[in-house]
């Protein structure tokens, strides 16, 4: 499955739009994060905890990307791109979502 957030691939034409699919996942910080990162912001730096959390968040709806577009019949997803929102103070919602499509040949 071939993921870009161009809204072009070089060399291939997009032959069918199959529409827009996304991935979503919602995460909830541990109490011991949520701790961590009120201390750290006194001091200042990364907060390591909050961003592992982010990148798997991204990982996960990047996954759940992927299987909507093969479950769509595409090969690629074009213009992709992530969106974030902090929910309740405490949750995070992370979405991936673009174009599904299925590319010609080179």
């Amino acid at each position: 499955m071939l993921i870009t957030t161009m809204n072009d691939v070089p060399g291939r034409r997009v032959e069918v739009v199959l529409g827009e699919v996304f991935g979503l996942t919602v995460r909830s910080r541990h109490a011991g994060a949520q701790l961590g990162a009120a201390m750290k912001s006194l001091t200042g730096g990364e907060l390591k905890g909050l961003t592992k959390n982010l990148e798997e968040s991204r990982q996960e709806a990047l996954e759940r990307l992927t299987a909507a577009a093969e479950a769509a019949g595409a090969d690629a997803v074009v213009a992709m791109r992530f969106d974030t929102t902090e929910m309740g103070g405490t949750w995070s919602e992370v979405c991936a979502y673009g174009t599904a499509c299925r590319l010609t040949q080179p």
